[in-house]
């Protein structure tokens, strides 16, 4: 089994893709702890982190198999190139840039490219050949915009991302998602800062959970 498909499989299955934004890595690595302990193994760890290449590369030797480290926020390819040679098991970008994505087609690790319209989304997909990341979904509709691009697009591989919530969650998935991403609705820093990771803990729980019923 590839690295791509193991990597897709474990998002697919998980359902939810958080996406780590922190001030430093401290807090990046405490929520992380949280959100694993809720029972989600896949993270995407944006490089608006401090240091976040090199956080890549601990959080994949602390881990191994346990989690799947992504990289997220990522532009160019020279990024990606770096975050995969750090260990990264995937790629995210909140735009279609061409060469990030032949970077990653190369090294034989999946790139979940960026994009909003129908004749965006077409060309990340046909660029990409993995999955493409919806963003940002909620500006135009959430769920149902989701759902109107999936009518005429039913073999598209779509992460939603971007308003986001556990009260839509459900219905992103119901609509037809891949996995959703989420942000500071469930990767809240202020907790962790505040000395409340068991609330990170158990929104991770819920999100889980969550993901369990709609796709009942």
């Amino acid at each position: 089994m590839t690295l791509a498909r193991t990597a897709l499989e474990r998002i697919a299955a998980t359902g939810v893709v958080p996406v780590v934004r922190a001030p430093s890595a401290d807090l990046a690595v405490q929520a992380i702890d949280a959100i694993r302990a809720g029972g989600i193994d896949v993270i995407e760890l944006t490089m608006t982190v401090p240091g976040a290449v090199p956080l890549i590369r601990e959080l994949t030797a602390r881990f191994g198999d346990e989690i799947v480290v992504g990289a997220g926020t990522v532009l160019d390819a020279e990024t990606a190139r770096a975050c995969l040679m750090s260990g990264a098991a995937f790629v995210v970008s909140p735009i279609l840039d061409v060469a990030t994505i032949e970077c990653c087609r190369a090294l034989g690790v999946p790139v979940i490219p960026g994009a909003l319209t129908p004749t965006e989304i077409v060309r990340a997909a046909r660029a990409a050949g993995d999955v493409v990341k919806v963003f940002p979904c909620g500006a135009l509709g959430g769920a149902s915009y989701l759902r109107s691009l999936l009518a005429p697009l039913p073999n598209l591989k779509l992460i939603p991302t971007g308003g986001v919530s556990l009260k839509n969650a459900g219905e992103f998935l119901k609509a037809g998602a891949f996995a959703i991403g989420v942000g500071a609705d469930l990767v809240d820093v202020a907790k962790i800062r505040d000395g409340q990771a068991g609330e990170v803990t158990r929104a991770a729980r819920a999100y889980v959970e969550e993901v369990a019923r709609a796709r009942a």
